[in-house]
């Protein structure tokens, strides 16, 4: 029986997995190429624009782990898409996606259920692009329902992951480079290649056990954080979700 900082801890990869691999898939780069948008000024214009049109240093303050300029470069060079059209465009892409991967995935439904109370009953303090992509309408078939839901869970995480590390006087390379991440759509992979997509110009300094440290401590107090969130379901609950997104993370 999986108690809340198991499940927050167990779902962690297949949420981080499915609820981001959209952002990277054929969907998005066909919006890409109808739009004339770049890869980037698709994944800030679209992620972001929950925030509304604003300044591109707002953007900054929620994406903390990008470089700034890279940030800037891309929310401006997106601006030929406004931003409603770009949150339907990407929220659709997640929709697509979800279709695609999980379509033959008996337990959607059930994954959307349970997702749905864990998004709905969760504080969006500090966790501005949760909040926003809540408010997003939801599809009405499993598949995308699911992976939608997915991808507001992941934007949780990300936001509170976020304000850990910043709370800990890490800097947003440090902590990137500091610990291998497993929540990607690329899977299990180790920092520098996660700084090298993020933009960050090389060389990267080898962080010191007091940075791997204080990352480490990062990575369990945004468990600690989560398990607050899981708190919704029952035990019996939570080992569905687990169990199915296994299922859905082994494909």
């Amino acid at each position: 029986m999986a108690d809340p900082r198991t499940t927050a801890a167990s779902v962690r990869a297949p949420i981080g997995q499915y609820g981001g691999g959209f952002m990277m898939s054929r969907e998005a780069k066909a919006v890409c190429d109808e739009h004339g948008l770049g890869a980037r000024e698709f994944y800030f214009r679209g992620r972001c624009g929950v925030l509304g049109e604003c300044d591109a240093d707002v953007v900054n303050s929620v994406v903390v782990f990008f470089p700034r300029e890279h940030v800037e470069e891309s929310w401006n060079g997106g601006r030929k898409l406004p931003v409603e059209r770009a949150v339907e465009l990407y929220a659709e892409v997640c929709r697509a996606w979800g279709r695609r991967k999980l379509g033959d995935h008996d337990g959607c439904t059930r994954i959307a259920e349970l997702l749905l109370r864990v998004v709905e009953r969760a504080s969006p303090a500090g966790v501005p692009l949760f909040a926003g992509w809540r408010a997003v309408p939801l599809a009405d078939d499993p598949p995308a329902r699911a992976v939608q839901l997915m991808h507001v869970v992941r934007e949780l995480r990300g936001g509170l992951h976020a304000n850990a590390v910043v709370a800990a006087g890490l800097d947003p390379l440090e902590a990137t480079l500091a610990a291998g991440h497993d929540a990607t759509p690329f899977g299990a992979v180790a920092g520098e290649r996660i700084a090298r997509f993020f933009n960050w110009p090389e060389p990267y300094a080898t962080p010191g056990p007091h940075v791997v440290a204080r990352r480490a401590a990062v990575e369990e107090t945004t468990d600690d954080l989560m398990a607050t969130v899981f708190s919704v379901l029952d035990e019996d609950e939570s080992d569905d979700l687990i169990e199915l997104l296994r299922f859905g993370h082994a494909r």
